[in-house]
Formats: C-alpha cells, sequence, structure tokens
C-alpha cells in the first residue's frame, strides 16, 4: 500500500490511513476528494471499532454490495481515482466503491421540451440513469452492458438493449465500434457521436442524441440500442432513420388526428426551409414565367432599386439570421431573448429602407427561420439547414434544372446512406413489432 501511495503522489488528497484497535490493525488507502466522507465514516471506519475481531470486520467488507472485484495489482490506482477505498485487513485486500457522486440530480428537459407527457430529463450519473430506465421498463428482457473507455477519462460506457426485440447483427457492429474508439479523451454523449456516426464527414447523423427517458423507452421497445456515458446528461439511440428525427415524443400523448396534423406541419415546415430559397432564386433570376403575370410584376417590383442579383439577396438574409440564431444560443437567458428579437426586427426594417433586400425576401427569410425550428431534434435541424446552401448553390449555378438535380441529388444520398446496417429512409409500413417479428400475447 505504501508503493501505491507513492505511486499517485505528491497528489495533496492521497491517504494512508492505519486503523489500530489494541493489536489489531486494518490499512485503508484512499483519495479524499474522490470519496464520499460520509460513506466511509458509517460503512468502513465506525464498523471497524464495532466489530469483535479482525475475522468479523473482513468477513462484513467481504459482504459490502460495494465490493470490486481486484482484476490486477495494476488496475487498482485507477479504480481509486474513481471513488474507492483499498482496505487491507489480515493480508486480505478489498477495494470498496463509496465514491461521491455530485451529478445524481436529475435536470428538465431543455433541448426537447413538451407541454404533455414526463417533464424530468437524465442526469450526469451513469448509475442514475440506468436506475430511472429500469424503473420506466421493468422487463426481465431488458439487459445493460458496462464497457470502459481506453482514453483518459475511462469512464463507464453502458449499452442497454431488449434482448427479445433487438437485432444481433446492430448489437455485434455497436459493440465493435465502441470497443475499436481510439480517442485521448471523451467526455459526452455528443462527442462519442461523432466517433460512431462511421464517417468522419457524414452529414446526416446516424445516431440520435436525447434526453427523455420516455424516448428511451419507445425505442427500446423498437429493438434500437441506447447508448449512454458516465458524466453526460444524454443517451444514444441506433439505429435511426430519417423519420425518427422529425417524431416528436409528444405524439404519444395527443389524439390520431392532432398528431397527424402536426405531423403533416412538420413536414411541410421541413420542406419549406430546405427549397424555400432556392425557389425564390430560381423564379425570380431564370424561370418568372411560372408565377401568374400580377405575381410576377409584384416580385419584381419589390425589388427595383436592390442593386444585386436574388442569389445574393438571399444568402446575405440567411447569414444574418444564422448569426442571430446563434446569438440567441450563446448570449445568457436574461438578453438572448431581448436582443435577437430588437436586431431583427432592426435589420429588417433598415435593409427595406436601404433598398439592399426586398419585402418579400423579409418575408421568406422569417417563414425559413421559424419552419427550421419545428424539427423537433437539433441534429437533423441543423443537417437540414446546411442542405439549403448546398440547394441554393446549385440554383444560382444552374437555374431551376440545378434546383431540381440538387433536390434529387440529396434525395440520393438519403436512400443510399445506412444506420449500422438500416436503410436511413427506411418506412415502416406495418407496425414495428411485427417487422421485428415479436408476436403480441
Amino acid at each position: 500500500m505504501s508503493e501505491l501511495k507513492e505511486q499517485l503522489s505528491p497528489s495533496f488528497d492521497v491517504l494512508l490511513i492505519p486503523l489500530q484497535l489494541e493489536e489489531e490493525a486494518a490499512f485503508l488507502l484512499y483519495l479524499k476528494t474522490a470519496v464520499d466522507g460520509d460513506k466511509l465514516q458509517n460503512m468502513i471506519i465506525k464498523p471497524f471499532f464495532e466489530m469483535k475481531s479482525m475475522q468479523h470486520y473482513a468477513s462484513y467488507v467481504q459482504s459490502s454490495p460495494d465490493i470490486l472485484e481486484i482484476k490486477s495489482e495494476e488496475k487498482i490506482p485507477l479504480e481509486l481515482t474513481k471513488g474507492s477505498v483499498l482496505i487491507a485487513v489480515q493480508h486480505q485486500f478489498f477495494l470498496i466503491d463509496v465514491k461521491k457522486v455530485n451529478t445524481s440530480t436529475v435536470q428538465q428537459t431543455l433541448m426537447e421540451p413538451t407541454v404533455y407527457g414526463p417533464q424530468q430529463a437524465l442526469s450526469e450519473d451513469i448509475l442514475t440513469n440506468l436506475n430511472i430506465i429500469r424503473h420506466r421498463y421493468k422487463e426481465p428482457t431488458l439487459k445493460i452492458e458496462i464497457l470502459e473507455l481506453k482514453d483518459k477519462t475511462h469512464n463507464d460506457i453502458a449499452i442497454i438493449y431488449d434482448d427479445q426485440t433487438v437485432k444481433p447483427a446492430i448489437l455485434k457492429t455497436i459493440r465493435k465500434r465502441l470497443e475499436g474508439l481510439d480517442s485521448p479523451l471523451i467526455q459526452s454523449a455528443g462527442e462519442l457521436q461523432l466517433y460512431l456516426n462511421g464517417k468522419k464527414f457524414t452529414l446526416f447523423p446516424t445516431l440520435m442524441l436525447t434526453e427523455r427517458p420516455d424516448r428511451i423507452c419507445y425505442n427500446l421497445d423498437a429493438g434500437k440500442v441506447i447508448i449512454m456515458i458516465d458524466g453526460s446528461p444524454h443517451a444514444l439511440i441506433a439505429p435511426v432513420v430519417f423519420f425518427d428525427f422529425m417524431v416528436s415524443m409528444e405524439d404519444n400523448y395527443h389524439l390520431f388526428w392532432i398528431t397527424s396534423f402536426t405531423l403533416v406541419l412538420r413536414y411541410f415546415g421541413l420542406i419549406t426551409c430546405l427549397i424555400l430559397p432556392a425557389l425564390y432564386v430560381a423564379i425570380t433570376s431564370y424561370n418568372p414565367d411560372i408565377f401568374r403575370t400580377e405575381l410576377a410584376l409584384t416580385v419584381a417590383g419589390s425589388r427595383i432599386g436592390v442593386p444585386y442579383p436574388s442569389f445574393i439577396e438571399v444568402l446575405f438574409m440567411l447569414i444574418f439570421m444564422e448569426l442571430l440564431t446563434e446569438a440567441s444560443i450563446r448570449l445568457p437567458k436574461a438578453i438572448s431573448a431581448t436582443a435577437t428579437t430588437v436586431g431583427g426586427l432592426i435589420l429588417g426594417s433598415a435593409a427595406t429602407e436601404a433598398a439592399l433586400t426586398s419585402n418579400i425576401m423579409i418575408i421568406i427569410v422569417s417563414a425559413v427561420a421559424i419552419s427550421s425550428f419545428v424539427i423537433p431534434i437539433n441534429e437533423m435541424s441543423f443537417s437540414i439547414r446546411f442542405c439549403r446552401y448546398i440547394l441554393l448553390a446549385f440554383t444560382t449555378f444552374f437555374g431551376t434544372v440545378g434546383f431540381i438535380l440538387g433536390f434529387l441529388g440529396i434525395l440520393m444520398f438519403l436512400i443510399n446512406k445506412e444506420s449500422f446496417g438500416e436503410p436511413y429512409l427506411k418506412m415502416y409500413w406495418k407496425s414495428r413489432r411485427s417487422e421485428k417479428g415479436v408476436k403480441s400475447e
């Protein structure tokens, strides 16, 4: 134990404490900043002075539910840094988990807020998250596997799945990718998602980042695999298809027609966000005859005095809208809403008065900005926002033909994309349970 202490020194929080009672003694080695002092006192130190003999104390320690297996001597310093205490009693060594957890508070939903349904999200402690899932998904077929990252954090990763509905090939692929991770530092589920996406420069996510326990349970029932990392209040869902990103958990709590109506609104917002800026450029600059004569004259009249082509006008306004969106995220909450609202109003009115943009362009940019926020999952919203610039570039160089070819190119890219072996544009024509071959009793 002295050698282990020297190995961890010169850290100020390394303590090697002897427990002495008459002629019998035990030794404790731990890191003061990593362990819970109350648990250490009540579970380990206090019972030492209450036991009749060292044999009784050794049996007590050995029967602790928090005891850890000592796999090798080289692993002991790592376990000590995680909050374990090494106990030496009668030439026996025991490793007990008494770590101090300050991240077990369950947070409110921030990324996926809903009016109905659960309002509590996950915490940053992986054991608390697993407890939440166990309470919500009480199935004996629920399996949890724990892996340890090979980076400097040595964080635990949990692989969660329903053994009855999961596809073995998908589970094998996920295990292989996790075991093959080669990164110096991974501290969050979002960072882990980048390494598991498969390709470094992929545009559309092949895993879903979520904070909602109800979404996790619905996806477990559908045969998906959940991945959690200690220290992150989010979980990863794999595999996912494009249509999974358009579903809000609130859809499960509404009537059929209300859910259908909101889904139609989301897909309408998706199409609007993607094609409206490029469509405006295609019609005003290349094919104004598509409009009725009155509407074409109105659009042309609104652009009187604008000194540059429509694609520069669109690009100028879209970039400023992106700047406002980014500012609303980065600014403190107390001033973000006021700053971005005032900034947007001043920018819009000043740009039209200075003839830098048309009134119709202000309407289009506002509609695009609003429609981009109806997509429930942020990763897909960012991907669609990026795709509209690709579509705008094709339209700028090749006109209406470029607009059509660009849209078809994005569609073909999605058709050829896969998420852990599942087609990315897969449509569930049947219920998911019947597709998995699960018979309802």
